[in-house]
């Protein structure tokens, strides 16, 4: 067994070889794996993950939702997911990996597979939960309560939050800015929960984090720690792969199907505002989608939830 089997780039690169040396697949068959799975290296190291064993039916989903929400046809995405439960088979089949995360995975597609959202009581209950943990002072719990109650409020990608450096908050306006896809910048807003969350972090748990960075600590990006809003345990800018972490912990337990990451929130927002009345457009000016069909997922989604409410609550349904 190869020695770089463990890594995902080199996992990938030995079942595209034995999927045309040893199995014999037709070129057109290994492009269309290699395209998939290149893709899924991109959105992995997006997320900071570089194992094969760190790849979970979680991350699977979060990925597809991904290509959904850069528009790619229904076809493109069912297409990924028949590559990538290939992919996850030949693995465990070879030793690689001791479960298949892909045995589960289904493409989404019709209201069965919408993103996952969670009921404004959910929110608000977690919400409250991180309030009490950060009443200590707790500077992870300050943190935690300022990172989902921006997620929520401002409907953020997480690798945007990521990229927010202090200056990018205006505390007085409630706006914060954030550089999204194709590195378009765009003014977001945020509401006075958020406010109060991001200056008890940034007034009594922040200046602790940022005590324990090393004084020429610096981000992937270049940029100093000292400049990034959110910070990791040990004073770092926090990466996208420990957000990913801090909110699938907190999600877990809640009822729902579907990814349970940070795109939760802002699956939540989106469709918390269309169902509260928001235009359509100005979400998708607030989410950044370039399309506004991208957009309209979210109606479905308020579509689904209507039916649902009226199946339980009207006496005649």
């Amino acid at each position: 067994m190869d020695g770089d089997r463990g890594t995902l780039g080199g996992a990938v690169t030995s079942f595209l070889r034995e999927a045309r040396d040893v199995r014999g697949l037709s070129e057109q068959t290994v492009r269309a794996y290699r395209g998939d799975l290149e893709d899924l290296l991109r959105f992995a190291d997006a997320h900071g993950i570089d194992s094969v064993g760190a790849v979970t039916l979680e991350v699977l989903r979060d990925w597809l939702w991904d290509a959904n929400e850069r528009g790619l046809a229904r076809s493109s995405i069912a297409r990924r997911s028949s590559s990538v439960r290939a992919f996850t088979r030949w693995a465990t089949e070879g030793g690689v990996l001791t479960v298949d995360p892909g045995v589960r995975l289904r493409a989404p597609k019709g209201a069965a597979h919408l993103p996952r959202v969670v009921t404004e009581d959910q929110v608000r209950g977690l919400l409250d939960g991180l309030a009490d943990r950060a009443a200590g002072d707790d500077p992870g719990a300050l943190r935690d309560v300022a990172l989902v109650e921006l997620l929520y409020a401002a409907a953020i990608r997480v690798s945007e939050l990521v990229g927010i450096d202090v200056v990018d908050v205006d505390r007085s306006r409630l706006t914060v800015r954030v550089l999204g896809k194709g590195g378009k910048e765009r003014v977001v807003p945020f509401g006075v929960p958020a406010r109060d969350a991001l200056e008890a972090w940034l007034e009594r748990g922040r200046p602790v984090l940022l005590a324990a960075a090393a004084p020429t600590q610096a981000t992937g990006s270049g940029t100093p720690a000292h400049d990034a809003l959110f910070l990791g345990d040990r004073g770092g800018r926090l990466g996208v792969r420990s957000a990913y972490r801090i909110v699938a912990r907190l999600l877990e337990g809640l009822p729902g199907e579907g990814p349970s990451g940070p795109h939760t929130f802002r699956h939540t927002a989106a469709t918390h505002l269309l169902d509260g009345g928001a235009d359509l457009r100005a979400v998708q000016e607030m989410l950044g989608h370039a399309s506004l069909g991208t957009t309209q997922i979210y109606t479905h989604v308020s579509s689904a939830r209507l039916r649902e409410v009226y199946r339980t609550a009207h006496p005649r349904a």
